[in-house]
């Protein structure tokens, strides 16, 4: 049995959480709030290798789903910057206020 208790990795889990929720709401850049939705990702990472550590050690479900997880988040930076950047190029801007995608 690990020396550190499980509260104490679901207590910076969820603080990192809330500085990504944070971060993602508060932000008026594109990259800032992509930034705030990676560190949402990597709070869940954490709880998936926490809980898989002290429910399931044998089995290597929870390493798969954190794979998977970054996975699935190093293809929404990769979209979403393809994305912030296509916006740029038209707009010339990444202030999410000023861009109106539905308005001509």
């Amino acid at each position: 049995m690990p020396d550190i208790p499980l509260s104490w990795y679901l207590i910076v889990a969820s603080a990192l959480f809330c500085i990504g929720l944070f971060g993602a709401l508060s932000r008026r850049n594109a990259i800032g709030i992509l930034m705030g939705i990676e560190v949402m990702l990597n709070a869940v990472n954490i709880n998936l290798v926490a809980f898989w550590r002290y429910i399931t050690p044998q089995a290597l479900t929870g390493q798969v789903f954190v794979i998977v997880s970054i996975t699935v988040a190093a293809a929404e930076a990769a979209v979403g910057l393809a994305l912030i950047l296509a916006i740029f190029r038209s707009r010339d801007t990444v202030n999410i206020e000023d861009v109106h995608l539905m308005k001509w």
